[in-house]
C-alpha cells in the first residue's frame, strides 16, 4: 500500500474550515501529509487543524494581500487542493452586480490568483507537484438557476487542462475533481425536501446524495504517486448522474 502513502508530502487545503475541504484535509493527514488547513475563519480553523495534527493559516480567497501572506508563510507544498467556494442560487435575469462579484471573486478570481502564485513556487522549487481543483457538476453539466455558479466552475475545469498542459514539464499533475450532491452546509437545506430526494432516485445509478468523505479519497489518490500518468482530467464523483439515468421498465 505504499504508493497510496502520502507520508513525507506537504498539502495545502484551501477552503478547509468544513465539509468536503476539511473531509479532504482530514484524509489527506490520515495518508502521512503534512497538511495546512486554509480558510477565512480563523478560530474554527485553528480547532480543526489541532484535530488532524495539522496547522492553520488564515486566508481569504478574496483578498489578494491575504493570499499573498500565506504564500510567504506557507511556500512551497508537494500538494495544492482548491476548495474554496460559494453558491447563490436565483434566476439568472435576477442576479444583482454585487452578487455576481462575490461569486466570481470567490470561485474563480481568488482561485487563479491563489494558483498563479503557489503554482509558481512549486514550479521553482522542481520537485513536481499536485493541484486538485474542487469543481461541481456544473463543470460538466447545466442546471438551472446555477448560472454564475457554473460560469465559475465550468472555467476552472477548462483551466485545469490547460494547467496540467503547461505545467507538465515540471512534472506537476492537474486534476479536477466534479462532485455531484453532496451534502455539506452549502446545501443541506435543499436535500431536507423529499421531493428532491425522490427526484433523485430516478436521476442516477445512487439513489441517495452523497457526504464530504465519499468526495476526499478520490483526491488523496490524486495527490500520490498512484496519480502520476493521470493528469488534465475532470473526474466526477457523483452517484452516477452524469453518466447513468434510472427507468420503471422491468424485464418479465
Amino acid at each position: 500500500m505504499r504508493i497510496f502513502s502520502l507520508q513525507g508530502k506537504t498539502a495545502l487545503v484551501v477552503g478547509a474550515s468544513r465539509g468536503i475541504g476539511l473531509a479532504i484535509a482530514r484524509q489527506l493527514a490520515e495518508a502521512g501529509a503534512s497538511v495546512t488547513l486554509a480558510a477565512r475563519t480563523e478560530p474554527e480553523l485553528q480547532a480543526r487543524a489541532a484535530e488532524i495534527g495539522g496547522r492553520a493559516v488564515r486566508l481569504d480567497v478574496c483578498d489578494p494581500q491575504s493570499i499573498a501572506d500565506a504564500a510567504k508563510t506557507v511556500g512551497a507544498t508537494d500538494i495544492l487542493v482548491n476548495v474554496a467556494g460559494t453558491v447563490i442560487r436565483k434566476r439568472f435575469e435576477e442576479f444583482t452586480e454585487a452578487e455576481y462579484r462575490t461569486v466570481m471573486d470567490t470561485n474563480l478570481n481568488g482561485i487563479v490568483h491563489l494558483t498563479q502564485q503557489f503554482g509558481a513556487l512549486m514550479v521553482a522549487r522542481g520537485q513536481g507537484g499536485k493541484i486538485i481543483n474542487i469543481g461541481s457538476l456544473m463543470s460538466l453539466r447545466g442546471l438551472p438557476y446555477l448560472s454564475v455558479y457554473a460560469i465559475t466552475k465550468g472555467a476552472l475545469a477548462q483551466l485545469t487542462k490547460v494547467l496540467a498542459a503547461e505545467w507538465g514539464r515540471y512534472n506537476i499533475q492537474v486534476n479536477c475533481i466534479a462532485p455531484g450532491f453532496i451534502v455539506t452546509d452549502l446545501n443541506r437545506h435543499v436535500w431536507e425536501s423529499q421531493t428532491m430526494r425522490d427526484w433523485l432516485k430516478g436521476c442516477q445509478a445512487n439513489p441517495n446524495p452523497g457526504t464530504a468523505e465519499d468526495v476526499a479519497p478520490l483526491a488523496v489518490f490524486l495527490a500520490g504517486r498512484g496519480a502520476d500518468y493521470i493528469t488534465g482530467q475532470v473526474i466526477a464523483v457523483d452517484g452516477g448522474y452524469t453518466t447513468t439515468a434510472v427507468w420503471p421498465f422491468e424485464p418479465k
